[in-house]
């Protein structure tokens, strides 16, 4: 490939990369039969990625996990007061919902969960979008569409709550609430916290093996924004068979990992030139890796470093995103949301509806 054409692929990335820079926020909800060692209900709010609010039954009140959040004492000082209230109200309602579904279920013991996502985004074209959807036992249940303002089922359990929901005209007002008051509050938010979240930080990349036959793996860690992209190439062509690119994911100050994972043989990585490419916006151009650089981890600390990274990542999830949960169904896992106020006010809120 010349490079004239690697320059424009390189630019158009970037370009990519940029616009990927559009803001979201996400409400995930999440209530759990009671008698575990594990709150009964919990909130965490989610902006561009980054956890910034979070309450749960236990401490009974919404609190923030940023700096930057703090600056909405100044301008609202009942704010966290009047989240709080909202939080505690539709942590009843949540707990009516178990209880009701699993009654529907025929369910008279176990643990059982309720959830609930709701997330609007702002596109640098001023695209609007919004998401609301309800999951039980890690299952799709019912979700809104938006296009017909009606409820769609993802069982025979959920047609009830369908019909019921179609009748009472709810939509409507989610549809205003993500395509307007949701969005006022997702710029107000992006103010408050832009110096962090329009921040750039590049990728520190490697390559390792567990052995020589083990397949190779590009980990890219300590990135922000969230967005990069990583894939290989075989004699500086793009490869795309026995590549499995895993999920992004959250490091614990506030920054992302991501890896890409090369099954080849011993023979194929000797007889060809393989590299990992890496484009984030904060590189001034890609970074690539030659496999040939790759450590082969089979002493035990590095073996040691590398498991101590994945337990701090799912540390982070269990415990500093605690309620943040990903159902079985992966189109779950849409673009970022908030909720629906209770009242006229704006704040965020819910307007939660039994099931």
């Amino acid at each position: 490939m010349g490079s004239i054409m690697k320059t424009f692929i390189f630019l158009a990335l970037t370009v990519h990369l940029a616009a990927a820079a559009s803001h979201s926020v996400q409400y995930f909800y999440t209530a759990v039969t009671p008698g575990i060692n594990f709150p009964e209900f919990t909130v965490v709010g989610r902006l561009d990625g980054e956890q910034f609010e979070y309450y749960d039954s236990v401490i009974r009140k919404v609190m923030t996990k940023t700096e930057w959040m703090k600056k909405v004492d100044a301008a609202d000082p009942d704010y966290w007061t009047r989240q709080s209230q909202i939080a505690q109200g539709s942590q009843e309602t949540f707990k009516v919902s178990v209880g009701t579904l699993m009654q529907r279920f025929n369910q008279t013991d176990g643990v059982h969960t309720v959830q609930f996502m709701v997330s609007c985004e702002l596109h640098d074209d001023g695209t609007k979008r919004g998401y609301m959807q309800y999951g039980y036992d890690g299952e799709d249940f019912i979700s809104l569409d938006m296009n017909t303002l009606t409820w769609t089922a993802a069982n025979a359990k959920a047609v009830t709550t369908k019909q019921k929901w179609d009748g009472l005209g709810a939509a409507a007002k989610w549809k205003d609430y993500l395509e307007n008051t949701c969005i006022d509050w997702l710029q107000q938010y992006v103010e408050y916290g832009r110096s962090s979240l329009e921040r750039k930080v590049s990728p520190e990349v490697s390559l390792f093996q567990k052995d020589s036959s083990s397949p190779v793996v590009c980990h890219a860690t300590g990135f922000f924004p969230k967005a990069v992209m990583i894939y290989w190439q075989k004699d500086e062509e793009d490869l795309h068979e026995d590549v499995e690119l895993r999920e992004t994911l959250p490091n614990q100050d506030g920054t992302f990992q991501k890896r890409s994972v090369l099954t080849v043989s011993p023979e194929e990585l000797k007889k060809n030139k393989y590299t990992c490419v890496v484009h984030h916006g904060a590189l001034e151009r890609e970074k690539v890796l030659p496999v040939s650089d790759c450590r082969v981890l089979s002493d035990g600390g590095s073996v040691g470093i590398i498991l101590g990274v994945v337990v701090a990542v799912l540390l982070l999830v269990l415990i500093g995103c605690v309620g943040v949960f990903i159902w079985t169904k992966k189109q779950i896992m849409k673009p970022d949301f908030k909720p629906v106020p209770s009242s006229s006010s704006s704040d965020s809120g819910s307007d939660h509806r039994s099931t």
